[in-house]
């Protein structure tokens, strides 16, 4: 079989691919922590955090899908382990049950930093004119944004 050829450069789909494997990363790990909270979550805003960890754990599973099926696209394996993961994540795991608030708080740091790993991902399509990948980076970055915005709405 002939390599991929689809106009982007190896060395650009390499560079595109790192920072896709780091927000694929980052959505998975942020995933995980949207369930800890969903099933977690008590006191009084119980109900309403309870749902709308529901909708936003079920984005990121699709999410999540979407971006490893890019990594795939450009020729590339997408990292698929908790060891990759971590050491691609710029999100920590939550530790202990902490409060609602805290949960929340942890949620919406949690969006925010996706947000800026999405954002610092996007030079490099943009480089290799990737338009695919930017057009996902950007869609990636508004629904992290929005979310953040939700989540601190939450606890104002």
């Amino acid at each position: 079989m002939k390599p991929l050829n689809t106009g982007i450069s190896a060395e650009d789909r390499a560079a595109i691919s790192e920072g896709l494997s780091c927000l694929l990363a980052d959505s998975y790990r942020l995933a995980l922590k949207t369930q800890n909270v969903h099933w977690n979550v008590t006191g009084p805003q119980f109900h309403s955090i309870h749902q709308l960890t529901e909708l936003q754990y079920g984005e990121l599973a699709l999410a999540v899908d979407e971006i490893a099926e890019r990594i795939r696209a450009l020729g590339h394996p997408a990292p698929a382990s908790y060891d990759r993961f971590a050491t691609l994540s710029s999100i920590e795991d939550m530790v202990g049950t902490p409060s609602a608030d805290e949960m929340v708080r942890e949620l919406t740091e949690g969006h925010e930093a996706a947000a800026r790993t999405a954002r610092s991902a996007m030079p490099a399509a943009e480089a290799g004119t990737d338009e695919a990948t930017a057009d996902l980076l950007t869609q990636r970055i508004s629904a992290h944004e929005k979310t953040a915005w939700m989540l601190r709405s939450l606890t104002q």
